[in-house]
């Protein structure tokens, strides 16, 4: 596993919700510690932070004596987890400055139309997504509702990944986002707050779709 400068702990976690996504890791067995440790060339205390964080978001569970496994993916987890993501960007969109909404969204529009043609790699796309949404919700003011947002999002990363790398998800994705952007620019919020739950929403029916495939 290459080393960056970020906490050791981070990219331990990130990789292995790589490993997950792209099913290297089994999620009906127990996490070998001392094999996974030597797989990602790290100690085993910055690969239990990582499993302990993964835990708290959800991703992981643990058993007295058993160690750790992953959670089973699961169709109606991923409904719930949309649900309330979806909700909560409605709700950061509509408390956001309008006048900083105004301001940011020719960028937004420029990202969306930036992105809808090239393949990339899985994680390039899901930092392009990221970054898109956090910019769209950058002028909400709520500090406590931006952290539930990002904190249910580590979960709803490991479902996301199962569609990343289908072309025509991207498109669509990209257009849906073009979409939200002209209704800023437009100053029509309630469209664009519609538009971002349809997005979410078309998001959530793709993936399913792969998920029973």
């Amino acid at each position: 596993m290459p080393i960056e400068n970020r906490p050791l702990r981070e990219q331990v976690k990130e990789e292995l919700l790589r490993r997950l996504g792209t099913s290297t890791i089994a999620t009906d067995q127990t996490i070998n510690e001392v094999q996974l440790a030597a797989e990602l060339g790290v100690s085993r205390t910055p690969l239990r932070e990582a499993l302990i964080t993964l835990e708290r978001e959800g991703v992981i569970t643990s058993e007295r004596g058993k160690g750790f496994r992953f959670t089973p993916l699961s169709a109606r987890e991923f409904r719930d987890l949309t649900a309330i993501v979806a909700t909560l960007e409605t709700l950061a969109l509509r408390s956001s400055d309008p006048g900083h909404l105004t301001r940011i969204a020719p960028r937004l529009l420029a990202e969306a139309r930036a992105f809808a043609a090239p393949q990339a790699p899985h994680d390039v796309i899901e930092r392009y997504d990221d970054a898109w949404h956090d910019l769209l919700l950058s002028g909400c003011a709520n500090g406590r509702l931006m952290q539930l947002i990002t904190s249910l999002k580590v979960t709803m990363h490991r479902y996301e990944r199962v569609a990343l790398g289908d072309q025509d998800v991207l498109e669509r994705s990209a257009e849906e986002h073009e979409r939200i952007a002209l209704c800023l620019q437009r100053g029509d919020l309630e469209a664009a707050a519609a538009a971002l739950e349809e997005n979410w929403n078309s998001g959530m029916d793709r993936i399913l779709e792969r998920l029973a495939d």
